[in-house]
């Protein structure tokens, strides 16, 4: 036998340890790429946010952008199991957790930045503008609203109050269902800046999840009463996925100064991108009503494309 062969058990010997240490230098790369699924070894979850956190703050957009998904992804591999537990809901969904992500936020919708003030008129081609209405809905008032709207084609907002909504759902869903866009306004109509930030998620979520109840998705705007916002509002709202929406003409209707009053008002401040605020609830909504029906057609004829903001 020549000194450079090998006898033949020990050829097999270093052949199988090649194979071997072949196996295990794929193991190590597919670990690196796929985070040790079937391995045995689990991945590390993200740390999600911890409650009260504000959205990260990008540039502002007339339109929400879409996005990652929310933070915070569950953990690989069996030893997982425990990450993977559901977690006790959050009472009004302020932390897009992976396992209790509102379906509209799942991997579809990023939350949408903190504003320092609302929006207060809308962009669009043509004389557009948009009708609002808060404080609702009432069972004496909101049906006259929706029937006039119905009658002449024309969408709206609606800013609801949660302690109204709650007793009138089939109202939200007529709203849903007439193509209107419903808003949340709080549940009690608080001034926003005299309360605890504690107290401005209980106001916004839970009027976030009446909403929700009656639709099946939450409201992607909201209005602070009186029109009085801080910066613990803008934070909370935009972490339940709500921007903020002023209006650019107060028809002042919630003093009832007369029909006539009302539509002036209207007319007057009508131009292309404004938002007018009304009332449909709050006290004797009459004159709105009545307002409504006069200036409405006159803002069509005049050539006004009365419609809704998009998100």
């Amino acid at each position: 036998m020549k000194k450079d062969q090998m006898p033949t058990g020990r050829r097999m010997v270093l052949r199988i340890a090649a194979a071997l240490g072949a196996t295990t230098t794929v193991g190590l790369f597919g670990l690196g790429r796929e985070g040790a699924p079937g391995t045995g070894t689990a991945a590390p979850p993200a740390r999600p946010s911890p409650p009260g956190t504000p959205a990260p703050t990008a540039p502002a957009a007339p339109t929400a952008p879409a996005g990652p998904a929310p933070a915070g992804g569950p953990a690989a591999g069996p030893a997982a199991g425990a990450a993977n537990r559901p977690m006790a809901p959050s009472p009004y969904r302020l932390q897009p957790m992976t396992s209790h992500t509102p379906p509209r936020l799942q991997g579809a919708r990023a939350l949408p930045p903190v504003r320092q003030r609302p929006f207060l008129r809308v962009s669009g081609a043509g004389n557009t503008m948009v009708l609002t209405f808060d404080d609702g809905p009432d069972p004496r008032y909101t049906p006259a609203i929706l029937g006039i709207l119905r009658r002449y084609g024309v969408r709206a907002m609606f800013f609801v109050c949660g302690e109204m909504a709650v007793h009138h759902p089939d109202l939200l869903r007529e709203m849903a269902d007439d193509g209107h866009v419903v808003g949340n306004h709080s549940w009690s109509h608080p001034l926003i800046p005299k309360l605890r930030p504690s107290r401005i998620r209980h106001e916004l979520g839970a009027t976030s999840e009446v909403i929700e109840r009656s639709l099946g998705s939450a409201p992607l705007w909201y209005r602070a009463p009186y029109g009085a916002w801080n910066r613990h509002s803008f934070e909370i709202g935009a972490e339940l996925g709500m921007e903020p929406l002023a209006w650019t003409v107060d028809t002042l209707d919630w003093k009832e100064p007369g029909t006539a009053t009302i539509v002036g008002r209207v007319l007057d401040g009508a131009a292309p991108g404004v938002i007018v605020l009304s009332h449909d609830a709050g006290g004797d909504r009459s004159q709105s009503v009545r307002a409504l029906r006069t200036y409405l057609p006159r803002l069509i004829d005049e050539g006004y494309h009365l419609t809704v903001p998009r998100r």
